[in-house]
């Protein structure tokens, strides 16, 4: 299923939401303007389980494996990888903001980001392959939206026998399937043979951001803010 819009406008401009996408795209950019410099960047300041287990016996200063965990979520693997993320957080994210308000909104996107990292790491600990992508700390705003807005309809592209439609269907579906997904393969992955050294989707950063997003929502103060109607 792909989702193309919500049907809750935004009460405020989502500053936040429009800077993350603008950063995300400036620092792609700059990843393809390194050449091949680009895999020792990626190996210096995206998340490395193992490198991450290996301290404090390594010789490796605290801040080169704590700050990947901050880094990480503003580096993409390729330009899907971008647009996938941008795309999700452009439609989900400006009402969270919204709900939010700003700053606490950016308090909020860090910390999924930082949590869905951890995840992965826990789960994946002999990982060598780095872990880049902001689609933990998405996965944390997709996980406050459906606590916050589980009954608003997405306008979503869905294969129907062999046809796709674009129908509308309540969040909690859209983004409860992506979910369930997510957990799907995460658990997938950690039976297949290899697949800690593999690389590949990140489904525990995934389920672990949406989880935490969902926790989160709750411990922050809610902005005043009019009441929708979600069959609008």
């Amino acid at each position: 299923m792909i989702p193309f819009r919500d049907n809750i406008p935004s009460r405020s401009f989502p500053l936040i939401t429009i800077s993350l996408i603008l950063v995300n795209v400036f620092v792609f950019f700059y990843e393809l303007s390194l050449g091949p410099g680009l895999e020792p960047f990626i190996g210096q300041y995206g998340v490395t389980p193992a490198l991450v287990f290996a301290w404090p016996r390594s010789d490796a200063p605290f801040l080169a494996v704590a700050l990947p965990f901050l880094t990480s979520m503003f580096l993409h693997g390729g330009w899907l990888h971008l647009i996938g993320n941008m795309w999700y957080l452009w439609i989900f994210g400006d009402n969270v903001e919204d709900r939010l308000g700003h700053m606490t909104y950016l308090i909020f996107y860090l910390l999924s980001g930082l949590g869905a990292g951890i995840v992965h790491t826990v789960f994946n600990p002999d990982t060598v392959v780095p872990s880049v992508g902001a689609s933990g700390a998405i996965a944390g705003v997709l996980g406050g939206y459906l606590v916050s807005y589980p009954f608003a309809k997405v306008l979503t592209l869905v294969p129907i026998f062999m046809f796709l439609q674009v129908v509308e269907i309540p969040a909690m579906i859209v983004l409860g399937l992506w979910f369930v997904m997510q957990f799907f393969y995460g658990t997938a992955s950690l039976a297949a043979t290899g697949a800690a050294n593999a690389g590949g989707v990140a489904w525990w950063a995934h389920v672990g951001g949406f989880v935490i997003g969902m926790v989160l929502i709750g411990l922050f103060p809610r902005k005043d803010r009019q009441r929708y109607d979600y069959n609008s």
